[in-house]
């Protein structure tokens, strides 16, 4: 009888820790695929910024010509977005490109006739609206790895998750946080 007992209390503590193995490892493949979507949503909304600036860079240079150092910062702040494929990359690039976006904004205001046009002010609202797209999806990429990098931190999930492959992700976080505290400007 006390064969059974101990047979029986094996078992259940055998169900017990499979069961939350599974739990587990299945948890952390739901996150870990959740941080992906979330990093794509980040690289689609890059993607739409990095197209609307050859027109921004057109338009505004039919005003004013003569800035040419400013349309190469842009065109090299775009280009590096578009090649960013890791956060830290990303976060780098999106020092660059907030900065760029800065000074061609700064020259359009010296143009009234440019502020006026339509299809600059258009390409302002669409900037905006990926602006705002690109910092929602920021947040829930951010929000993904952290709870994905809890997940994997916490006792016990700490002694045997990175034997199944998981490891943490980096944040998309900026450098230097001072030049995303204020979108670029936009003045209508």
């Amino acid at each position: 009888m006390e064969l059974l007992i101990v047979v029986i209390v094996l078992v259940a503590l055998v169900v017990i820790v499979g069961g939350y193995l599974w739990a587990t490892y299945n948890g952390l493949v739901t996150l870990n695929v959740r941080v992906d979507e979330a990093w794509s949503d980040i690289t689609v909304q890059l993607k739409r910024r990095a197209d609307l600036i050859p027109n921004l860079i057109e338009t505004v240079k039919g005003y004013a010509a003569h800035e040419k150092g400013v349309f190469e910062a842009v065109t090299k702040a775009r280009a590096e977005s578009l090649s960013a494929g890791t956060p830290v990359e990303a976060a780098a690039a999106e020092n660059h490109m907030q900065s760029a976006l800065k000074s061609i904004f700064a020259v359009a205001e010296a143009y009234p006739q440019l502020q006026a046009s339509q299809n600059y002010l258009q390409l302002q609202g669409e900037l905006v609206d990926t602006e705002d797209k690109i910092q929602a999806s920021r947040r829930f990429y951010n929000g993904g790895v952290r709870e994905l990098n809890t997940k994997i931190k916490v006792f016990p999930n700490t002694l045997f998750v990175r034997g199944l492959g998981f490891t943490e992700r980096e944040f998309f976080e900026v450098a230097d946080a001072a030049s995303i505290a204020e979108p670029p400007r936009v003045q209508f």
